[in-house]
């Protein structure tokens, strides 16, 4: 037996302006869960791309136990035994649990499709994983994190000897992780091999044995999770110690720019009331549900507010649409950047543009020298890689892509500018981009509400925390009182 399940020698793949890999290496043994780490547009995507037949590489070879491996497209791959989780998830919306898990390949009897046996077995499949789904349900009436599960559960089903994970737990909550890390357990003693991609250092450490980096699209090294640390594994990830990964501008606090007296949203929002200060950055806390995204799309017009009041500069305006948000200088940083923050199919120009087409061109004819200047000026100030502002969007990296959203925002020249996880999916390197981008604009005298879910994140950013629960405000926490455990006491404050 083969001392490797998978081996990839020396993948090369180049894009139009872009080397992408570069005589890259991964080897993974039987029954051990291998993380492949690096800042978004390090190529890991890529790679994984290679293995399950989506691209073709330019150079290199690929075996799957001991014997060369060449495939055309993703069921090839299945059908060789490699199953991939991707971080986007595509399922049919209008088909079963169960259809979904069994697509492509249906269970027949006497030449017919066996439905009551696809929902039997699919039946099992989610008791055995201990997860409370039924196997008839839609997927259009499941949760983003349940359908997350379900792609899990489809994978595991495929009996695969190598099953890539790329960012499972982005939207799943902890106890979810834990039933997922208890499943990998289970594969690992089975023999099956994981690759695992994440961002989150501390699952890479809780449950992988072995991590490969790459950076600008080379291999850098591979060792074993125990001889690395968080320090360790930065440094290789980006090239340089990262010692204040969230670095906190301090600037001082000026005059109220919002207040939001009584803000109701149905059952979502409900009579939540604060302040916002000129170069003040507002931390919104809370667990999945609490309300925080609901709030601050209220506030933005996404949302019809049901009761309250919202004053900017001490004048009470009406926010409706979000046209009327943008003209009271608030801007939003939706949480889905691939949804609702951008146009994928679109050139960087354009999505740099679209908030600010009405005021760049009022005779409503696009000038495309003057669109690429002004999105050139964000590329260069907010250091987007891209090889130039016509490149689409949807080829850019996470990071870069949360960046171009920055920049339209940015460039309708905001007072008030709101954050709703926008460090989600992207690389420590970008991170820090964004968090000095922040530090940026309070010391320009920008307002600025951010949400996240990682408590030290928030914790790093804010000089003020507020916390939600049910849609209502729990807790209010000036810096000096700052605590992990403040926050989570007043984010568990259920029906109080």
């Amino acid at each position: 037996m083969a001392e490797y399940i998978l081996e990839m020698e020396n993948i090369s793949k180049s894009f139009p302006g872009v080397k992408v890999l570069d005589g890259v290496t991964l080897r993974v043994r039987p029954g051990e869960v291998h993380a492949l780490m690096g800042e978004n547009g390090a190529g890991k995507s890529t790679l994984m791309k290679i293995l399950m037949g989506i691209y073709t590489a330019d150079g290199g070879s690929v075996t799957l136990d001991g014997t060369p491996m060449t495939v055309r497209n993703p069921q090839e791959a299945m059908a060789r035994g490699v199953a991939m989780i991707h971080q986007e998830l595509n399922p049919i919306m209008d088909m079963q649990v169960f259809e979904n898990i069994y697509i492509g390949r249906e269970v027949s009897k006497w030449g017919l499709v066996d439905k009551r046996a696809m929902i039997a077995q699919t039946r099992e499949l989610l008791k055995e994983l201990e997860i409370d789904i039924s196997a008839t349900a839609y997927m259009r009436d499941l949760s983003v994190a349940q359908c997350q599960l379900i792609e899990i559960v489809k994978a595991i089903s495929l009996s695969a000897k190598v099953v890539v994970m790329d960012e499972p737990t982005s939207a799943i909550t902890d106890r979810e992780v834990a039933t997922l890390f208890k499943q990998i357990r289970r594969l690992k003693d089975q023999g099956v091999a994981i690759i695992y991609i994440s961002h989150k250092m501390d699952e890479i450490f809780q449950i992988c044995d072995a991590i490969t980096v790459l950076r600008d699209g080379q291999f850098i090294g591979t060792d074993a999770a125990a001889n690395l640390d968080r320090e360790k594994l930065i440094r290789m990830m980006v090239g340089r110690d990262i010692h204040d990964v969230c670095p906190k501008t301090e600037v001082p606090i000026g005059d109220v720019v919002l207040e939001v007296r009584e803000l109701s949203c149905g059952s979502r929002v409900r009579n939540v009331s604060f302040t916002l200060r000129r170069g003040e950055v507002l931390g919104v806390a809370g667990l999945v549900g609490a309300g925080r995204s609901e709030l601050v799309e209220t506030l933005f017009g996404v949302r019809r507010k049901t009761g309250g009041q919202v004053l900017v500069g001490g004048q009470a305006v009406e926010i409706k649409h979000p046209r009327d948000a943008i003209a009271h200088k608030i801007a939003l940083v939706t949480e889905d950047r691939k949804l609702t923050g951008l146009n994928l199919i679109g050139k960087v120009s354009e999505n740099i543009t679209l908030a600010h087409l009405s005021r760049l061109f009022p005779s409503r004819l696009i000038d495309r020298k003057v669109e690429a200047k002004v999105s050139g000026e964000y590329i260069e100030q907010l250091k987007i890689k891209t090889p130039s502002a016509a490149q689409t969007v949807g080829n850019l990296s996470g990071g870069n892509q949360q960046k171009v959203v920055l920049a339209k925002w940015l460039l309708t020249e905001p007072d008030i500018i709101i954050l709703d996880e926008p460090t989600r999916g992207i690389d420590v390197g970008a991170k820090r981009d964004i968090y000095l981008l922040i530090g940026e604009l309070v010391k320009a005298g920008k307002a600025v509400i951010v949400i996240s879910s990682e408590i030290p994140e928030v914790m790093g950013l804010a000089d003020r925390i507020i916390v939600m629960a049910e849609g209502r405000l729990t807790g209010e926490l000036e810096r000096p009182a700052f605590s992990q455990e403040a926050i989570m006491t007043y984010a568990a404050q259920f029906g109080e």
